[in-house]
Order: structure tokens, then sequence, then C-alpha cells
């Protein structure tokens, strides 16, 4: 199985149990669902569903049959125990999206929040492709350059968040066409105010907070290239 690389900032993220960590957070998964044809009973697959807030609201507001993935054994377990107190059935699975052993077209929609930056992307997409039904709804909400960064300033944001590699819009279109999918549509970043909720683990180690200030140093120097597009699409 393929594993997202080592990142302070992702251990940072499970430890205070950041629920809507991605751009525009709940609000504006909220605000892209009404949008969607989402039908009771419809499968849906929340890909690094972390401490599974999103997957919560689609089980218990759309009362969808969600399942939930993510790499991370602790942001796992947060997303069960939100689960078991709230009394909804969503499936988790720790893993990697780059490869599951989930049978293919279990999907009627995939959601991806924050999250493709930090895998493979190539594989990634191709896996998503595979679980989604013919005629599937897929949405990311990505991190995404406004124009190739110099190649300092990309490794410096690389390597404090650890993302894989760095996309402009063309690179995310052209391998979700690579992938197969069709009807891309790309929609620049909503004004929603983000609302994150916290679930602390008992024990958070010293340098993560450390790894929070820098990331609040990091936006304030850099925030005009950690911008992020909404891409949608179909099987």
């Amino acid at each position: 199985m393929f594993i997202i690389q080592s990142s302070n900032y992702l251990q940072f993220l499970a430890k205070f149990g950041i629920g809507g960590a991605h751009p525009g957070g709940i609000n504006l998964s909220k605000a892209l669902f009404e949008h969607e044809n989402i039908q009771r009973g419809v499968d849906i697959l929340d890909v690094g569903c972390g401490t599974g807030q999103t997957a919560a609201y689609l089980a218990s507001f759309y009362q969808a049959n969600v399942t939930g993935i993510d790499v991370h054994p602790l942001m796992i377990e947060k997303a069960r125990q939100r689960m078991q107190k709230t009394h909804l059935a969503v499936n988790l699975i720790e893993g990697s999206i780059e490869q599951t052993s989930i049978e293919k077209e279990s999907f009627d929609f995939i959601l991806a929040e924050s999250v493709l930056a930090f895998v493979n992307q190539q594989r990634a997409l191709q896996e998503i492709y595979r679980l989604l039904k013919k005629g599937g709804r897929f949405i990311a909400i990505e991190f995404t350059l406004p124009a190739i960064l110099p190649s300092q300033l990309a490794q410096e944001i690389q390597q404090f968040y650890g993302f894989e590699s760095l996309l402009t819009k063309k690179d995310w279109v052209t391998l979700l066409q690579q992938a197969g999918f069709h009807n891309i549509r790309i929609q620049k970043n909503k004004s929603i105010s983000s609302q994150h909720e916290f679930h602390f683990s008992q024990h958070i180690e010293p340098e993560l907070l450390d790894v929070m200030d820098e990331h609040m140093t990091m936006n304030e120097k850099y925030g005009k290239y950690l911008d992020y597009r909404i891409y949608s699409c179909t099987k």
C-alpha cells in the first residue's frame, strides 16, 4: 500500500483534531453539496476524511451511505469516536486512496477536501475513477498554484506541508482528463468563512505548537501563492 509521506503538519492536524481544515471548511462543503443531486441512500466516499466532520454531515443530513478513508490512524480513531457519539453508521477505512481493496464502481459520489496535494495525484485520481460508478460525480477542493513558482519557494512550501507536488490549474485539468473524467468544471475560491472545530488529543507534543505558529507565518508570507480551486467532474 502506498503511504502519504510523513509530515509534521499532518500530525499537527491529527493531534489537534481539526475538522474542516480545508479552505472554506464545512460551510463551503455544504454549499457545494446543495448543487449536487445527493439523494437518500446514495453511496459516497469521503477521501481523506480526517475526524469525520463532512462524512457525518453527509450521513446525517442526506441519509447517504458514507465511507470515509484516511491514512492517518489517529484521524480514523477520532472519526470513529464521532460516529459512535452521534450513532451514525459510517464505514471508516484506514488506508491510502492511492491503492484500495474497495470493489470497483462502488460509489455515486466521491469527495476530496484538500487531500490530493499530499499523495501521488495520478495514482489517486486513477483509483477514484475506478471506484466511481459510471455517471458518478467527483468533487475536489485542492491547493492550486496561480503560477509556476521559483524552485526554492516551491521547495519550502512542499517541505513544510508535506505536499507530494505543487500543481497549477492546467496541471489538475490534465490529470483529471488523463484519469478519464469529463465535464470538468473549475470554480475559484468562494468567499465563505471557515469554521474549524477541534478534538484535541490528551498529549500534544510541544513541537506541534511550533508547527501551528509556522503555519500562520507561512500564510502571512506566501498567502498569495496558497490558493485553491474547486474541481467537479463526471465519470
